[in-house]
């Protein structure tokens, strides 16, 4: 299955909300690799900030929309112009602090803005499969130390996981109201673990912080030491979704539900993770420095992907050490010639696109 990826997807007509995004950038250059017509929505990339939209011209070879999800007409309208396919909805307001900040902000684009996308692509025929993008964030944390499996409850202490468990929802009840008769569309949705990979720049995330660090010679605070998450790259959660993309579309109904995606290692400390790309890069000071806030962010978090493994036939091809060279390699290349971003991105993806088939 996984080695006519790239024969699947050429010429089909796609759409990404999120594609300004580090995840969403990662996968419209993944598509226009494998032929696929893509068409984008989301925001523009926040100013004053690199961005890989910009660096790696995700924009080039697609229909890029800077459209707000928050605006369904928009939204609509995108969807009647292109006729996608296939949806991938990953835009969101995806950090935790800053739902803290602004969670109204948080509910309207990840409650209302999948309400709009799954509102937008039930009107058009043309939709045959859609993957809704949450979080490992979804569950209702309660400190296991074993992995969530998609039948635990949904939950959040936080806004931003809480909107992740209103999207999942939200996409359950769209599922089984709207799409759940024969000719219309299957949708599932998706729950990866925490990502990294070249490009991300975001604030309030690890690597991005740890890089920023290590380029400016400056020592890195790190809030949470002690604080366990699945860390996977970037490539293999997108996989995860291409694989289940393809299901949909050739309309096997039994995978039109709830997938964690998540690394085969079990789920490592913040600070080991961050000692790692210190030594792989071979510079950088850390300050380990317990969280002080009164914000609640969670201690453990693991998943089980042992129903993706078995049944979905996806599993990951990269360790966390090798998937931290690749992010390692990728910002360290681009430090010294910002301009080859785009080539830099697309040499990742054809490696990882030589080992999996």
């Amino acid at each position: 299955m996984t080695s006519s990826l790239p024969d699947f997807y050429k010429g089909k007509r796609t759409l990404i909300t999120g594609h300004t995004g580090f995840k969403g950038g990662w996968l419209a250059i993944w598509l226009k690799m494998m032929g696929s017509r893509v068409t984008g929505i989301a925001l523009p990339p926040e100013p004053a900030r690199p961005s890989l939209f910009e660096s790696a011209k995700v924009q080039r070879g697609m229909n890029s929309n800077l459209t707000d999800i928050r605006n369904f007409d928009a939204v609509r309208q995108i969807f009647r112009q292109h006729k996608p396919e296939i949806v991938f909805h990953m835009a969101a307001q995806a950090l935790v602090r800053r739902s803290y900040r602004d969670p109204m902000e948080t509910y309207a684009s990840n409650v209302m803005g999948t309400v709009h996308v799954l509102e937008a692509a039930r009107s058009i025929a043309s939709v045959r499969a859609i993957v809704v993008v949450t979080s490992d964030k979804c569950y209702e944390n309660r400190e296991w130390v074993w992995g969530y499996r998609e039948q635990d409850p949904l939950g959040g202490c936080d806004p931003y996981s809480s909107s992740k468990a209103c999207t999942e929802l939200v996409a359950a009840a769209y599922r089984r109201s709207f799409f759940d008769e024969t000719g219309k569309a299957l949708l599932a949705s998706a729950r990866a673990g925490n990502v990294f990979g070249g490009g991300d720049w975001s604030q309030d995330r690890l690597v991005p912080d740890l890089v920023r660090g290590i380029t400016s010679k400056t020592k890195i605070a790190i809030r949470q030491p002690d604080a366990r998450r699945p860390w996977q790259h970037v490539l293999e959660p997108l996989h995860g979704y291409l694989l289940l993309a393809r299901r949909l579309w050739q309309g096997e109904r039994q995978f039109a539900e709830a997938w964690n995606f998540g690394p085969q290692d079990d789920s490592l400390r913040v600070s080991d993770l961050a000692k790692r790309i210190i030594k792989l890069w071979g510079q950088g000071r850390l300050a380990l420095r317990k969280n002080k806030a009164r914000m609640h962010e969670a201690h453990q978090l693991r998943l089980d992907c042992s129903k993706a493994r078995e049944v979905l036939g996806w599993r990951t091809y990269l360790s966390t050490d090798e998937g931290l060279r690749l992010a390692v390699d990728w910002y360290r290349d681009f430090e010294k010639e910002p301009r080859r971003a785009l080539q830099l991105t697309c040499n990742q993806i054809s490696q990882y696109l030589d080992r999996i088939c």
